[in-house]
């Protein structure tokens, strides 16, 4: 493995990925790029050079999988806001179904939406912006020990590559190298770390993202109590039931899916898994709501 190929595989490297997909790319690189791999007899040396030359697929390298086109954050932020969405709401306006007005449901419920957006993207803004300042406070510190403790920064490096098996000299002309390499604090924020340096408009995207997961999701076991009358709540609360048990059912299937895969027996199943969990919080989670608000009109009624 020469010292180019490495450094290529490096500068390519995610801090999403795993140590476990490092491991595998160290280990195909080494096996496609070691010289001593290649080495040739001298009576073999002329006719495998033409060999090579006539069939260049032979030195072909392995393709690298395509990265994904989706931000992982973005998808947690999307989730965090319609698992939220989907829940707290849903069980509001079964509580406030318990008391018969289907304005009461509405307005509540859309305050509580718009309140609930708010609050959730709000928090999702300030947790970005921690985020942001941890990693330049981390990315300060690395910065700081790289010039005043060479010793560390050297036994840091060496930490990082000696579980790949490299070869003991490789190993030493890569650590001298990243040494003396002005990009050395950005490669420690990145393996030793295992930080991502975020956008500028991370939190920005965080908060909207959040707060509209957040208002879709709540939004729907809202949608029946538009199209009843003004007694009829009780009728919009079994369609609303309806409505959640199946998009809860749907949520929890697509988040769990998208996680494990699409397809295979046995993610379909943890795919049903996921979706069954969906209902059942969302059920008891409304079924206490509703519980509530009942045993306070009944107390009420007493009083």
């Amino acid at each position: 493995m020469s010292l180019s190929s490495l450094k290529g595989l490096l500068t390519s490297y995610s801090p999403v990925s795993t140590d476990e997909d490092l491991e595998k790319r160290l280990n195909r690189h080494h096996r496609h790029h070691d010289p001593e791999d290649y080495e040739l007899s001298p009576s073999a040396s002329s006719s495998s050079s033409s060999s090579f030359e006539r069939s260049p697929s032979s030195a072909r390298q392995p393709s690298e999988p395509k990265p994904s086109r989706i931000d992982g954050r973005l998808v947690s932020d999307a989730i965090i806001g319609l698992s939220d969405g989907m829940t707290v709401p849903f069980a509001l306006t079964a509580g406030l179904s318990a008391l018969g007005d289907t304005k009461v449901v509405v307005f509540g419920g859309m305050a509580e939406l718009i309140a609930g957006a708010i609050s959730m993207g709000l928090g999702g803004y300030l947790g970005a912006k921690s985020e942001e300042e941890s990693y330049h406070a981390t990315l300060q510190k690395t910065k700081t020990q790289t010039m005043t403790d060479p010793s560390s920064t050297t036994a840091t490096l060496t930490s990082i590559f000696t579980p790949y098996d490299l070869p003991p000299h490789l190993l030493a002309q890569l650590t001298d190298h990243l040494s003396a390499s002005p990009q050395l604090p950005s490669f420690l924020m990145n393996f030793h770390h295992t930080l991502a340096e975020p956008s500028d408009s991370r939190a920005v995207v965080c908060a909207l993202t959040i707060a509209l997961g957040y208002f879709i999701g709540g939004f729907v076991p809202l949608l029946p109590y538009f199209f009843v009358g003004q007694d009829e709540a009780f009728v919009a609360l079994r369609w609303s039931i309806a409505t959640m048990v199946v998009a809860l059912f749907a949520f929890g299937y697509g988040k769990t899916c998208f996680v494990s895969g699409w397809k295979g027996r046995g993610n379909v199943r943890r795919g049903v898994v996921g979706g069954l969990q969906m209902v059942v919080v969302g059920g008891v989670a409304a079924g206490s709501a509703m519980g509530l608000v009942r045993g306070f009109q009944l107390l009420a009624e007493d009083s």
